[in-house]
């Protein structure tokens, strides 16, 4: 679940920016699965967990500690410009210190190939909308109370058509006192009911 937003570690969205754009000349795999690697990797955990202490001071010591985790590669050939990894890395770790979401989650809703494709569109824009408007192209939303949710969820059950329907019996007395007519309903009201004498 996304949290709605709050203020940002500046300091970690710029080193991680650092990170990103240094793996441009550093890495020898694409930069899709730099980016794959780094935000599954325990020191985007580490970030995300304390922003402020995660064990490295530079971008090519981080970047050592994503090959010694994960092996040293030359898979891929696509190469992004330094620009758009910078701000890959910017917008990645701000929408984590921003919204409370791990490194991993945010990975799982954009991609390092889409968020590439986006950079053109959303570079220029503020992070915070920029996100905005990714979650909003996913059908989600942080600023959708539950309450908001549960109808959105409902909303599409009806315009799928497909409603499952339950049926429910009913105890024996409340059958029993149904199924006399109405007559004998009121016949044992008067019964019951004590009057004047």
């Amino acid at each position: 679940m996304i949290a709605l937003p709050r203020e940002p570690d500046i300091a970690a969205c710029r080193f991680q920016a650092d990170v990103f754009e240094k793996s441009a000349s550093v890495c020898t795999c694409s930069s899709a699965v730099f980016v794959r690697r780094f935000m599954k990797s325990n020191l985007a955990k580490d970030m995300d967990t304390d922003p402020l202490s995660f064990g490295v001071s530079t971008p090519e010591a981080a970047l050592r500690l994503i090959e010694e985790e994960y092996g040293a590669s030359s898979y891929g050939s696509v190469r992004y410009s330094e620009e758009v990894l910078r701000w890959m890395g910017y917008l990645f770790r701000y929408w984590a210190s921003a919204y409370g979401e791990s490194s991993r989650n945010i990975y799982r809703i954009v991609g390092a190939r889409e968020l590439c494709g986006l950079f053109e569109a959303y570079h220029c824009l503020d992070p915070d909308q920029a996100i905005e408007r990714i979650l909003e192209s996913k059908g989600l939303n942080p600023q959708l109370s539950i309450i908001d949710k549960g109808v959105k969820e409902l909303r599409r059950i009806r315009n799928q058509g497909k409603y499952e329907y339950y049926i429910i019996e009913l105890p024996e007395l409340i059958q029993l006192s149904t199924e006399g007519s109405e007559g004998d309903a009121a016949e044992s009201a008067s019964e019951t009911t004590p009057g004047p004498k």
